[in-house]
């Protein structure tokens, strides 16, 4: 099944919509999407390496403006909607994390498997300055992405292989790195109540 979706996502690059793909992919992930855009991303550059870096710069456009979609939601109506879905405690932990590092917290999650989508609606519901979240943003998902990008690139016919070899492999590792920063995200909820609880 993951060698079909590797190979589906690899014709994606003679696709004449393997860019709108990928913008929108990137736009969706970092509001409400679950499945990030690194993927396709891979895909793109394993069947056009020299066009590499558009391909994460159009990543990181993507990613970026989703982000400021991501920081209306939270800006309109996004403490209710992340306590309905998370919970107090998670939330909690959110706004603590902001109160304290603000852009840090933003160019973390950013660059991390930690879900981007909760920091972007989050820093919208606590409202952390709007400039330096774009800014954050941009640097830590172009950060991300380039360097994605960028070691395809470098690697080149030998990474092609590597993955094609062992692609199941790779997507369970990123399926599970993916869990984790949802995990991190619980644990330090739970912390962050005890602490705050009398």
């Amino acid at each position: 099944m993951f060698q079909e979706l590797y190979q589906w996502m690899l014709s994606w690059s003679d696709s004449p919509y393997a860019i709108p793909a990928l913008f929108l992919l990137a736009f969706a992930e970092s509001s409400f999407f679950p499945i990030p855009p690194d993927v396709l991303l891979m895909a793109l550059t394993l069947g056009q390496p020299d066009s590499g870096m558009y391909y994460a710069a159009v990543t990181t456009a993507g990613s970026v403006l989703g982000g400021m979609f991501g920081y209306a939601i939270g800006w309109t109506g996004g403490r209710p909607l992340l306590r309905r879905f998370m919970g107090e405690d998670r939330v909690n932990l959110i706004h603590q994390a902001f109160a304290r590092y603000e852009g840090w917290a933003i160019l973390i999650a950013g660059f991390t498997p930690i879900p981007y989508k909760v920091f972007t609606i989050g820093a919208g519901s606590f409202y952390v300055n709007f400039r330096v979240f774009v800014l954050a943003s941009a640097v830590s998902r172009g950060a991300r992405f380039f360097l994605v990008a960028g070691a395809i690139q470098l690697l080149g016919p030998w990474m092609k292989e590597l993955i094609e070899q062992y692609f199941n492999l790779f997507t369970i590792l990123f399926i599970l790195l993916l869990a984790l920063g949802f995990l991190v995200v619980r644990v330090q909820a739970r912390k962050a109540l005890k602490t705050s609880s009398p």
